[in-house]
C-alpha cells in the first residue's frame, strides 16, 4: 500500500486546482478519475471555447442553502487571480457578454494549463480509475483501493467528482455516495441551468415556432433574468431559461416579457388609431417575429383588422407578449444539464477550508457541494476558488 499526502477523487476543474495547490505546498499528490480523459466539463464549456470565470464573480450569483458559504472561498482566490494564470499562460481571451471571459482559440488550453500546472507540482493523474472502497483510519488517514486492486494510504482525502449533470461524460453520484459513507447530509439534488420541456398540447400548439429567438425577460419565484430565450421542438431554452431553471421546481409558472422594450399596448393602441385598416399580426411583427406574432394572434381569434378590435382584445393580446404565463412540465434532466443544484451540505462544512468538520482530513469541493453558480463562468470559478482553497491545507 502506497503512503501519499492526498488523493484528489475527481480530475476536473476543481481537483486539479486543489492538486495543483498542494503539491506547490511540497505534498505528495495523486488524482484518480474513472473517466479516460481529464476536464471533460472544461473541454465541452462554452461551445468548446470554455466560459473559464466571468468578472463579475460574487457571492450573489450563487444557490445554496447557506447562501454565505461561498464568501469566504471567493474572496480568497478571484476572478482575477485565475485571470492572472491565464495571462500568465499567454491564453488569448476575450469578453463575450456581461462579464462572461472565453478563450479566443480552445478550452484545450485552459486544460493543458493545468495540465502543466499538475506537472510542475509533481502532481501524479491517474486515469480509467475506479474506487473501490474507502477506509477512515484509527490514525487520520484513509485507506483507498480500486477496482484493479491498487491501494494508497493518504492523510487527505479531497473529493472533487462533480455532480450528476451530463452523465455521457462520466457524471455519476459518487461523491454523494462517499458523503453519506461518513455520515454527511445531502441537500435534495435536482438539473439546473437546463432547457425546460412542455406538456405534449403546449408542444402541438408552440412547436411551429421551434428556432424562433427572441431577448426576453424570464421570471419565476420572485427571480428574473434578461437573456435570449429560444423557442425548441420541446420547449423552451437559451440563457434566460436556463438561469431561470435553477429557481424553478415542477408546478411552478414561469412569467415571460417578449418584448422588454416595448410595451406592446401602447403599440397595438397607436396603431388602431394610426392605421385601423392594418391586420393586427401585422402590427405585432413589429416587435415580435412573425411567425410568434402569428401565432399569438391567431390564438387570441384575432384575424381581422386592428380597427376592429376592442381594447379589452388587445389587451389581453398584450399580455401574452409581456407577460405571457406558462407553466413547464419539466426540465431535460440531467442529459443537457449544466449543473447539479443540491449536493453535500455545506453545514458539515468548513468555508475557509472545505474540510468536513467531523471527519477531520476528508474534504469536498466543486460542484459536488451545495453550491450552484448563475450561467457565465460562475461554476467554474467557484470550482477554481473551492479547489484553491482545500489546495491551501489538504
Amino acid at each position: 500500500m502506497k503512503k501519499i499526502d492526498v488523493l484528489v477523487i475527481g480530475a476536473g476543474a476543481a481537483g486539479l486546482m486543489c492538486a495543483i495547490e498542494a503539491g506547490k505546498r511540497g505534498r505528495s499528490v495523486v488524482v484518480v478519475d474513472h473517466s479516460e480523459k481529464p476536464a471533460e466539463k472544461i473541454r465541452i464549456s462554452g461551445g468548446g471555447r470554455c466560459n473559464f470565470t466571468n468578472l463579475h464573480a460574487s457571492p450573489e450569483n450563487f444557490l445554496s442553502q447557506n447562501k454565505r458559504f461561498c464568501v469566504s472561498a471567493l474572496k480568497r482566490y478571484t476572478q482575477y487571480d485565475f485571470l492572472e494564470l491565464v495571462n500568465h499562460y499567454n491564453i488569448a481571451w476575450h469578453e463575450k457578454t456581461l462579464g462572461q471571459l472565453f478563450c479566443d482559440d480552445s478550452s484545450f488550453q485552459i486544460i493543458d494549463m493545468l495540465l502543466d500546472e499538475c506537472d510542475a507540482a509533481d502532481v501524479e493523474l491517474r486515469m480509467n480509475t475506479e474506487i473501490s472502497n474507502i477506509i477512515k483510519r484509527d490514525d487520520d488517514g484513509f485507506d483507498v483501493t480500486t477496482r484493479t486492486g491498487a491501494q494508497w494510504t493518504c492523510q487527505s482525502l479531497v473529493v472533487a467528482c462533480g455532480g450528476l449533470s451530463i452523465p455521457k461524460i462520466g457524471a455519476t453520484g459518487f461523491g454523494y455516495q462517499i458523503a453519506r459513507q461518513f455520515g454527511i447530509d445531502i441537500v435534495p439534488t435536482r438539473a439546473a441551468l437546463v432547457p425546460l420541456t412542455f406538456d405534449p398540447d403546449t408542444r402541438a400548439d408552440l412547436g411551429q415556432l421551434s428556432g424562433i429567438s427572441v431577448d426576453a425577460i424570464v421570471q419565476c419565484n420572485k427571480k428574473q433574468f434578461r437573456e435570449g430565450l429560444l423557442f425548441t421542438h420541446r420547449g423552451l431554452s437559451g440563457p434566460s431559461i436556463l438561469q431561470i431553471s435553477s429557481y424553478w421546481d415542477e408546478g411552478d409558472a414561469i412569467t415571460v416579457n417578449l418584448n422588454p422594450e416595448e410595451d406592446a399596448f401602447d403599440v397595438l393602441k397607436s396603431a388602431k388609431s394610426e392605421n385601423p385598416k392594418q391586420a393586427v399580426h401585422n402590427v405585432l411583427s413589429r416587435i415580435l417575429p412573425n411567425r410568434l406574432a402569428q401565432m399569438i394572434t391567431a390564438r387570441h381569434g384575432l384575424d381581422r383588422p386592428i380597427g376592429e378590435t376592442g381594447d379589452k382584445a388587445l389587451r389581453a393580446l398584450a399580455t401574452d407578449v409581456n407577460q405571457w404565463s406558462v407553466m413547464p412540465q419539466g426540465s431535460e434532466g440531467y442529459r443537457t444539464a449544466e449543473v447539479t443544484i443540491g449536493g453535500v451540505d455545506t453545514n458539515a462544512l468548513s468555508s475557509k477550508t472545505m474540510e468536513c468538520r467531523d471527519v477531520p482530513g476528508l474534504y469536498f469541493i466543486g460542484e459536488v457541494v451545495d453550491v450552484t453558480g448563475h450561467l457565465g463562468g460562475f461554476n467554474f470559478q467557484w470550482a477554481w476558488s473551492s479547489g484553491w482553497s482545500a489546495g491551501q491545507v489538504a
